[in-house]
């Protein structure tokens, strides 16, 4: 069988990503991936809802965390998810040019949210609240940094899809790296949503 044969409008299969032992392989691989990094973030959040009162001489939660700009970000990665699905549907459709289109507004959107971080970062630095201040902002800046070099990860790994693939088209062989892509993007968008919700609202409300 020949991986690297472009698809056309009649012989695209109705799962591309999966028509393969290579493609099912490689979802077997990821979903095993996945098990293990859901354990690593679960270590995280478990480690900073048992240090996030521990504050010492610097800011609390509820004085240091901006929300408004906290769910500017929230947005623009939740977009970034649904660019994502709409570049795999245009995948199954064999629309090659949208589903690049798609997948490069998810890129620019996972830049948006990490240049956003990177600006809540620098400010919560100028207000005193860095790394080895307190219990607190270790366990802060471990779970939501490692978050954000997922996300940086994830957009190199997009850069690296796209640039390689752009004139080859689509085939056996990279239907599902593009799929385990949008896979990953949504588990990271998935981990934010649980990071917004317990790290800035619990934080807020105290």
């Amino acid at each position: 069988m020949n991986l690297s044969k472009r698809f056309t409008d009649t012989n695209i299969p109705e799962h591309p990503e999966k028509a393969t032992l290579e493609g099912k392989n490689k979802f077997v691989g990821f979903w095993l991936f996945l098990g293990g990094e859901t354990v690593l973030f679960a270590t995280l959040f478990g480690t900073y809802l048992g240090l996030r009162h521990m504050h010492g001489t610097g800011p609390t939660a509820k004085e240091l965390f901006q929300l408004p700009t906290v769910f500017l970000a929230t947005m623009i990665l939740l977009t970034s998810s649904l660019t994502s699905v709409y570049a795999i549907l245009a995948m199954k459709q064999n629309k090659i040019r949208a589903m690049q289109g798609w997948f490069f507004i998810t890129l620019l959107l996972g830049l948006a949210f990490l240049g956003l971080e990177i600006y809540e970062f620098n400010e919560y630095v100028h207000e005193g609240h860095t790394f080895t201040k307190s219990a607190f902002s270790s366990s802060f800046y471990t779970l939501v940094g490692f978050h954000g070099g997922h996300v940086l990860f994830g957009c190199l790994w997009l850069i690296s899809l796209l640039v390689r693939n752009w004139s080859r088209g689509l085939n056996l062989y990279n239907a599902p790296k593009y799929y385990l892509f949008a896979l990953y993007w949504h588990f990271v968008d998935v981990v934010w949503v649980f990071i917004f919700t317990v790290v800035y609202l619990m934080g807020k409300v105290g």
